[in-house]
């Protein structure tokens, strides 16, 4: 028995030593104990295995986050070791960015993409905002400037801009008003009624942008960008699991079209819950980023998730070392020149006032 404690007792010191450095988390026996309601939710989220290598770095991020007083969120894309093991926030692009305009901590750990970090910095300016992988990018962001936003103004005068939030600072700051998903057919809506007119400019997705229009019946002036990963989906996908699986499909609305036609339900990440919490089907297929399904099996343990599986390369970018590196240097803070910051923050701060409208 001496000998096992003392081995006990090895492995707890040589463990403190190596949190002390600036060396990697490892595991030790007190972790599993500690930290077992999480152990309880991962396990049934993630292949067992993986649950004793992410709980070092969980509960040394943790430890970090509490003596920095950082808030940390995490948008539903992250995977559960992050959205369930380390934040305080979760959601969608609307209830991040609503999080960060109204918390108290001077600190904000942004687990997202780059643009979701620059909105949180835009609508708390006083405050110091972190990306755990400033590399983690958007191919919706990517795929327009605010130069084109411009020149689409010059061919098109009196219309309105309405950019969706998956965009940079400086497109931000080109338009009128940005939206989500979950309120962009009201926003599209106030924006058409503001300017007295019957098109309004849309972009960058045109998914997206395609089924506002047809919610609306506004005619909407459209982007080709479109997302990596919901583009990627097909309507025989969809058919193939709704036969296979006998599931009901559930669509995000950057899929095509086909994909959308196939959907028992269209709507954005939040509406997607709603409607599970409404419907609770035997079966769904979620019809977005994998990790979607794996969060919300948490919430709806008797809903069977069928998985038509596509990751986010840029969400997967985020990961709890990188995390645990973010916090311990108090490294890649997102910074936003004032003069383009002044002017986005005028478009998401009229984004705010419409709110949420994804209501099922």
């Amino acid at each position: 028995m001496a000998s096992v404690i003392s081995s006990a007792r090895f492995r707890a010191a040589f463990f403190i030593e190596r949190m002390n450095s600036t060396a990697d988390p490892i595991w030790h026996p007190a972790l599993e104990a500690r930290h077992a309601p999480l152990v309880e939710t991962l396990e049934r989220l993630l292949p067992c295995m993986e649950v004793p290598l992410h709980l070092p770095w969980i509960d040394a991020i943790l430890d970090l986050k509490r003596r920095r007083g950082a808030l940390i969120m995490a948008h539903s894309y992250q995977s559960p070791e992050i959205f369930h093991g380390v934040a305080d926030v979760t959601g969608d692009s609307l209830a991040l960015a609503q999080a960060a305009a109204e918390c108290d901590s001077r600190l904000i750990v942004l687990c997202g993409v780059h643009f979701m970090a620059e909105s949180a910095k835009i609508l708390a300016p006083d405050k110091t905002v972190l990306i755990p992988d400033p590399e983690a990018g958007c191919s919706l962001a990517s795929s327009i400037t605010a130069e084109d936003v411009r020149a689409l103004r010059a061919r098109h005068p009196g219309l309105p801009v309405v950019s969706y939030v998956n965009t940079s600072a400086a497109v931000k700051a080109e338009s009128d008003i940005c939206c989500t998903s979950a309120n962009a057919v009201q926003v599209v809506e106030a924006m058409a009624a503001e300017f007295g007119v019957d098109r309004v400019i849309f972009l960058p997705d045109r998914y997206l942008g395609a089924w506002v229009a047809q919610q609306t019946g506004i005619d909407l002036v459209l982007w080709q960008g479109q997302c990596e990963v919901h583009e990627t989906f097909t309507a025989q996908q969809a058919r193939h699991t709704r036969e296979q699986f006998d599931a009901k499909i559930v669509a995000h609305p950057e899929c095509p079209p086909e994909v959308l036609a196939e959907a028992d339900f269209v709507g954005s990440t939040s509406a997607m819950g709603q409607w599970l919490e409404k419907t609770r089907p035997a079966r769904v297929a979620l019809i977005t980023e994998c990790s979607m399904a794996d969060n919300l099996r948490n919430r709806f343990p008797q809903v069977e998730f069928i998985k038509p599986c596509n990751l986010c390369p840029h969400m997967k970018r985020i990961t709890l070392p990188a995390i645990h590196a973010c916090l311990r240097e108090l490294k890649h803070e997102v910074h936003v020149p004032e003069a383009v910051a002044a002017r986005a923050r005028m478009a998401l701060e009229r984004m705010l006032a419409v709110g949420r409208h994804d209501k099922v």
